[in-house]
This record gives C-alpha cells, structure tokens and sequence, in this order.
C-alpha cells in the first residue's frame, strides 16, 4: 500500500529526479512556459511555486535586506548552476566585453526583480497548466505549464497581417484591370490596322492552250 506518499518518482532515483526539477523550473522562470509531459508538470508546479514565493520577499517592504538575502540563498537551491555577469577584455587595450549571466543565475535575478514583484498581491497559484493531447511515438500526455501573467495574445497583429494582405491583393486587382482595360483598345486597333493593309490577291493569269499556240507559230 502506499500510503502517505506525497510524490511522483517519474522512473528516477532521487538525486537524478532533483535535478530534473531544478532544471524544468529554471526553464520555467526564464521563458515563463514550458511543455512536458503532465506528471513532470504536475509534480514540477508546487516546486517552482515555493521558489516564486521566495522571490516575493524582493518586492516585500517589512523584509530587512538580511532577509533578502536569506531568501536569494534559499531559491539558489531550486535552479541549476551558472555563471554570474563576467567582464573580460581579449588583450589590453582591446574594449570590455559583457558575457551575461547564464542558468541559475540568470533565473534567480529575474525571480526576485520582475517575477517576484510581479505576485507580490497574489498568495500562492503562479502557474497554470493545460493539457495538449497525447505525443506521436509514445503516446505520452503532453501538457503546457506557464505563469500566470505571461499568455500570448496574437489575435490583433494576425488580423492586422490578413487586413495588410487584403490591401495588397485589393490594389493588385486594381492594376491588373486597368492594365487590360488599356490593353483592349490597343489590340482592337492593331486588328483594324492588320485588315485595312491587307494585300489585294491577283487575279491568275490564263494558260495558253495548245490551238492558240499552233495559230500564233503559223
């Protein structure tokens, strides 16, 4: 009997199920959606929502910078590793070059500057997910897991391509009658022309028959 089991296994062990989670919700905070399967999502939706509630602490104006701190500290440990922000130059007087932060690093500062304000009002339910159907192959059930905040509305820019396109064919049309309208006259004369100058057939000129020919010679 299983009982009081709190957690999916996903087929892993634990150590290898970890990683697999800190690495589905660095994703998550960096691109704010993500598809999976939905056991993965399921079990990845209170993992990365106890990491969102530690960022609230960025936006919160009672947490002592202490506190900031602590709770940067704790949510380092639900991302994977990376790099901070390096300056480097190739050769001395070369300029300064930038490398941005990357992995975990880079998702820990968007926690705590822009997600974490971002809910600062909301008291837990960060992500949503929905369910995509079954994948080819496999048959596994597929599902979209995204924060709340982040949906794409692409409605207006495809009406205002189709509207554009609409145009576009429109004076296309346009042209293209007048272009025959214009056309028309032209061939018309250039018929009338080709009849008038046509050349008057000759009329055959008449065989000599053999008496004709005997009389002339006598």
């Amino acid at each position: 009997m299983r009982h009081r089991v709190a957690h999916r296994k996903l087929g892993r062990t634990s150590s290898h199920r970890r990683a697999l989670l800190r690495n589905l919700c660095t994703s998550l905070i960096t691109s704010e959606r993500l598809i999976t399967t939905l056991p993965k999502a399921k079990e990845l939706r209170p993992f990365v929502e106890k990491a969102i509630t530690l960022g609230r602490y960025g936006s919160n104006s009672t947490a002592t910078p202490a506190d900031i701190v602590h709770a940067r500290r704790t949510a380092a440990d639900y991302f994977i590793g990376g790099h901070a922000e390096q300056k480097s130059r190739p050769y001395k007087k070369a300029s300064l070059q930038i490398e941005p932060s990357t992995g975990g690093v880079a998702a820990l500062d968007k926690l705590f500057d822009s997600i974490g304000p971002r809910f600062a009002d909301r008291p837990g339910g960060y992500t949503r997910i929905i369910k995509l159907g079954f994948r080819k192959g496999d048959g596994a059930e597929i599902a979209l897991i995204e924060l709340i905040g982040s949906e794409v509305v692409p409605t207006r820019v495809k009406e205002e391509k189709s509207a554009k396109g609409a145009k576009k064919d429109d004076k296309a049309g346009d042209k293209k009658a007048k272009g025959k309208a214009e056309e028309k006259p032209e061939k018309k004369a250039k018929a009338g022309s080709k009849k008038e100058e046509a050349p008057v057939a000759e009329a055959p000129a008449k065989k000599r028959t053999r008496k004709k020919k005997d009389s002339e010679e006598s």
